[in-house]
């Protein structure tokens, strides 16, 4: 074969392989979508409810919300056909959970194809209001002066409030006892009830309560002064680089074809960045990202160095 004549026969395979890249993005899709995320009343399931009412109509399908046990979320779409027609929606536990199991049957980065990372809900350090501190600063101080007689109160182990209760406690180098519950909301309720005397919790979960007068806020987690906690300090002020927050985001099983996901991209971030749902989910204490593809990735490999130290220091292990 000539120089000129393989040349002509690249050209040709290339052009076929865009095309058919093309017209598999313009029929897609001719089907309703599977979107695989938590348990139903979580944060998960509100976010995951909002974006598949709000893109089917882009879309001209339905999306089914598929609520499944968190623990069988990662196989069940990892191994699922990679035609964009079964997705999942999750937090940031989902991309560490491999890193908390002896035997993990999943890997996002080696097995999942971002799409989006969707939004954000920055954690607040809340306290019982008896508790005699009203600044990090403080709550810092009276850790250091009682050690091992503080307790902050978090869901089960690897969750979002205890791996934010444990990087504290190492940044900070204090000893604050973690009580696991069986949920975010039993965690939340001990703490109301003064059972514990801390918790490192989503504004969108610990809001109502500051606001009532059952929690006092101490600081946000943020990097920055949060819209969603006007007037508070970021808890950085006094410890430096110190940053949590509940992050979602959607993904398809790796090898998805790429038109697929710019598609789903696409029609996700401008759903999100309409003011009216930007506005919807700040009243919700959600800040909307709507990033591209790399950044959620780019996102979660950066998660697993952070939190997988956070872990490893911890000894943080499920059964």
């Amino acid at each position: 074969m000539t120089l000129t004549r393989f040349v002509s026969w690249i050209f040709t395979f290339e052009v076929l392989i865009f095309g058919a890249g093309t017209v598999c993005g313009q029929d897609y899709p001719n089907r309703p979508i599977r979107l695989v995320t938590a348990a139903p009343g979580g944060g998960t399931d509100f976010v995951s409810r909002i974006l598949a009412r709000g893109i089917s109509p882009s879309l001209g399908q339905q999306i089914v919300v598929d609520n499944r046990p968190t623990r069988l979320i990662g196989e069940l779409v990892a191994s699922a056909q990679p035609d964009g027609y079964t997705l999942v929606l999750n937090g940031f536990s989902f991309w560490l959970t491999p890193l908390l199991v002896a035997k993990p049957t999943y890997d996002v980065p080696r097995d999942f194809a971002a799409i989006s990372l969707l939004t954000t809900s920055p954690a607040l350090i809340v306290v019982h209001p008896s508790l005699p501190v009203t600044s990090v600063k403080e709550l810092i101080a009276l850790a250091k002066a009682r050690p091992g007689v503080l307790n902050y109160g978090s869901s089960t182990p690897g969750a979002p409030t205890h791996l934010a209760g444990e990087l504290f406690k190492s940044m900070t180098g204090t000893n604050i006892v973690g009580v696991p519950y069986k949920g975010n909301g039993p965690a939340l309720n001990a703490l109301i009830a003064g059972e514990v005397e801390v918790m490192f919790s989503n504004v969108a979960a610990v809001s109502p309560h500051v606001k009532s007068g059952r929690l006092r806020a101490l600081a946000v987690a943020s990097a920055q002064p949060s819209v969603l906690a006007p007037g508070l300090p970021p808890v950085s002020a006094t410890v430096p680089g110190y940053e949590v927050a509940s992050t979602y985001g959607i993904f398809a099983p790796k090898g998805t074809p790429e038109v697929i996901i710019n598609r789903l991209n696409q029609v996700a971030v401008r759903f999100l960045n309409s003011p009216s749902v930007r506005e919807q989910l700040l009243k919700v204490g959600v800040e909307v990202i709507g990033s591209a593809p790399e950044r959620l990735a780019a996102t979660v490999k950066s998660d697993l160095v952070k939190w997988g130290k956070v872990i490893e220091q911890a000894g943080i292990r499920r059964n």
